[in-house]
Formats: C-alpha cells, sequence, structure tokens
C-alpha cells in the first residue's frame, strides 16, 4: 500500500479538496490509504472552544460557527440533499452534548475529546467528495485502530495492539482516515501532540509495511530552511533518515519528530511533496548514494531559557540531575538544548502544557533559578565553521554550543 498525507492547508476549503483528488490522479488511487487532518484552521478554533469551556464563557456560539465554516465547504462539493450536511450536524451536536454532559475538571482530556471532531468532520467530507466523483473508498475510524495509554494530549502508542488492529485491514482496497487521534483502552480520544498526523500516517505505514508514505504540503518539500523565516534557501531532494531526525528534533516543522522512527525500522521510502505541483519530485527521505549535507537553518520559537544553580555552590552532580529531569517528567516539558557546568545548568525548554512556573517553584525549593521566557532556539546544521561569524550578528545571545558542524544559540 501507500500512505498519503493531506495536512489542514491541503483541505482548506472545498477548492482544495477538489485539488486533493487531482493530485490522486496523477498519482494513481488504488491500494491506497490517506491519512487527512482537520481543515485550514479548525484545530486552532476548537482549541478556543475548549478556553471558552474551562473560562464558563460562550463556547457554543464558537462552536456554531465552526459549524457553519464546514456547511459552506461541503455547499461547495455536494448537492444540497446530501448525507454529509446530516453528518456534519451530528458531529457538532456530538461536541456539545459531550460538553454539557461533562463531569471532568482534566483540560487535556476535554481538549482530547472536542479538538479531534475537526478530523473526524474533514475525513468524512474527503471521503464522501471522492466516492461521489468515483475514487472509491472506504471511512475509517483511526480511533479504532490505534491505540494508545491515557496521556491526553500526548498519547503514546500500544504498538501490540495497534499493529493487531491495523492488521485486520485489506490492503487491497482504498481507505481515508483521520491523523493526530487515537484512543485509550476505555476508547476515548487521545491526541498524538500537536502535528501529530504525520505521525499516525508513519503507525499506518509501518504496520502495513507500506510500499511508501508521501506527505503532501504546500511547500516544495524539505527547504535548507523555512522559506518565511529565511532568505534565499533551497529544497533538499534527498536526506537520510538521520538527518531528517536531527532537523524533526530541533524543531524543523515540516517534519514531525516521531514521524521518521516508524519508517527508518523498515526502511519505507517518505517522501514531502507539494500539493500545488504533485508532478514534482519533492525531497525523498530514506537510504540513498544522493544524500545531501547541505548548510540548513531551523528557528524553535516560544522556548524557556531555564538556569540552575546550587545553593551552597556546590558541583551540581547526578543526583541533582535526576531531581531535575524526574521535574521535567512530570510536567511533560522537553528538553530542546542542555549545558551544565560545574555549578550550573542551562536548559532550553519546550512547555507545551504551560507548566513551567510549576517547575520552576518546585526547583526553587532546592536550587537558585533564572527563567528567562520567550526565548528562541537557532540552530544550523551542517555549519560552514569559516563562516559562523554571519550567525551572531544583530543577535542577542543568551547561551550557545557547538558540536561537530551544528551550531546552537538561544537568543532574545
Amino acid at each position: 500500500m501507500k500512505i498519503f498525507k493531506f495536512g489542514g492547508a491541503s483541505v482548506k476549503d472545498a477548492e482544495s479538496v477538489k485539488n486533493v483528488s487531482m493530485v490522486l490522479k496523477s498519482q494513481g488511487f488504488e491500494k491506497c490509504l490517506l491519512v487527512i487532518s482537520a481543515m485550514g484552521k479548525t484545530t486552532n478554533d476548537l482549541e478556543k472552544v475548549v478556553e471558552l469551556y474551562f473560562k464558563k464563557d460562550d463556547y457554543q456560539t464558537e462552536i456554531e460557527k465552526i459549524k457553519q465554516k464546514h456547511i459552506e465547504i461541503a455547499k461547495g462539493l455536494f448537492q444540497n440533499n446530501h448525507l454529509v450536511f446530516d453528518e456534519i450536524n451530528l458531529f457538532f451536536d456530538d461536541i456539545v452534548s459531550f460538553l454539557r454532559r461533562n463531569k471532568s475538571p482534566n483540560y487535556n482530556f476535554v481538549y482530547d475529546q472536542v479538538v479531534s471532531c475537526g478530523e473526524m468532520i474533514s475525513t468524512k467530507i474527503v471521503s464522501e467528495y471522492l466516492n461521489d466523483i468515483h475514487f472509491t473508498n472506504q471511512w475509517l475510524d483511526a480511533r479504532d485502530y490505534i491505540k494508545t495509554d491515557d496521556s491526553y494530549r500526548d498519547g503514546v502508542v500500544n504498538w501490540q495492539k495497534t499493529e493487531e488492529f491495523i492488521a485486520t485491514l485489506n490492503p487491497a482496497i482504498c481507505y481515508v482516515t483521520q491523523g493526530f487521534i487515537g484512543s485509550d483502552d476505555n476508547n476515548f480520544t487521545v491526541t498524538l501532540g500537536r502535528e501529530g498526523s504525520d505521525y499516525s500516517a508513519a503507525i499506518f505505514a509501518y504496520c502495513l509495511n507500506a510500499e511508501a508514505m508521501t506527505i503532501w504540503k504546500d511547500v516544495p518539500g524539505v527547504m535548507t530552511g523555512d522559506p518565511r523565516k529565511f532568505k534565499d534557501v533551497s529544497l533538499l531532494s534527498n536526506i537520510s533518515y538521520e538527518e531528517a531526525i536531527e532537523m524533526a528534533y530541533y524543531g524543523a516543522s515540516i517534519i514531525h519528530p516521531k514521524t521518521l522512527q516508524p519508517l527508518q525500522q523498515k526502511n519505507i521510502p517518505f517522501y514531502v511533496k507539494s500539493f500545488v505541483d504533485p508532478t514534482k519530485d519533492g525531497t525523498k527521505v530514506g537510504a540513498s548514494e544522493k544524500n545531501q549535507h547541505e548548510e540548513s537553518y531551523i528557528l524553535k520559537e516560544n522556548q524557556t531559557l531555564l538556569k540552575i544553580s546550587t545553593r551552597d555552590f556546590s558541583f551540581i552532580a547526578e543526583d541533582h540531575m535526576s531531581l531535575v529531569f524526574g521535574y521535567l517528567s512530570k510536567y511533560k516539558i522537553k528538553v530542546s538544548l542542555m549545558q551544565n557546568s560545574a555549578i550550573s545548568l542551562a536548559l532550553c525548554l519546550e512547555d507545551k502544557f504551560l507548566k513551567i512556573d510549576e517547575l520552576n517553584n518546585e526547583l526553587q525549593k532546592v536550587f537558585k533559578t533564572d527563567v528567562i521566557k520567550n526565548v528562541s532556539l537557532f540552530t544550523v546544521r551542517n555549519a560552514k565553521m569559516e563562516n559562523i561569524g554571519k550567525f551572531y550578528q544583530e543577535k542577542s545571545v543568551l547561551l550557545e554550543q557547538i558540536a561537530k558542524n551544528t551550531l546552537q544559540m538561544v537568543t532574545q
């Protein structure tokens, strides 16, 4: 089978959905599984619903706005009497019903039950449209196949159960399913982390022993830098799994960090291509003699710099490190960069769940700390060391690190 993943930008409106069918026509629509994200900025809109709900504010008006957006998209694809309109109404009725009866104070649990509806609705619309134009497919609820623990908003995949369920699919037919979501043992929805649709596609690719996996983007492929943030960037036509994993870890937004590992284990080729021009080759990630090692630039924003030192000027020892990393694990705060000296430890952190203040309160019981929020981590991969001076220009550098040919600096 082939796995195709289409993100929110590729299904943001009726014309975009029609373009998906043109992409499929150019690629061949047989023995194929499509993983589809929520339409446009729907995930952001549903996040706002959850915020309003917990503020005890008017979330129903926001739900109605999101529903009308989807109905307008559907009007551009279907006859007025099509059953898909009833489906759309049902999905949004389910959101309202859930929020009315919910008793859980767990923000992350509620988030997953509400925000996941964006993928459910988008895939139903795309699946119905493709069937109407004779791209025959079967709609799947990904929650019946991808099984996780109950780490809401950051689900850990139960690979044994997931492989068993996905193995029941018929590889001779086509499917449309959701990215980003799975379910726990109680069949509650669990999301796989923001931008987790790429990971969903990789999970299906791994379990189906796919021929290849392609992610369709609004850019030509993996570039040497985000063209919205850097000038004079170019396309990387071939890169290794290892290079792609490093780029994802350092914050390259075009690749989800968890995506590569399942593909690498089975040596499944991974392509990043443009849905604007599907005839172009894009980027191939995998084993190849053509793999490039070009200087690449990654900017990871909205980071926090945490500086930790002992109160008595004693060394930062193993027990101190163990305590710090125990708290980081507890609050699900990820380390983007670490640097330590004899009496201090500096961490550049990604605080997805906004727990940095709680972490700091815990650490201050033992250590002296200094927190600097809203910093950026700038990384240069395969840096040409003779020219690195240019990267320091007009930057306020708070922390820097050079390892092999990788330059990293935390800046304000």
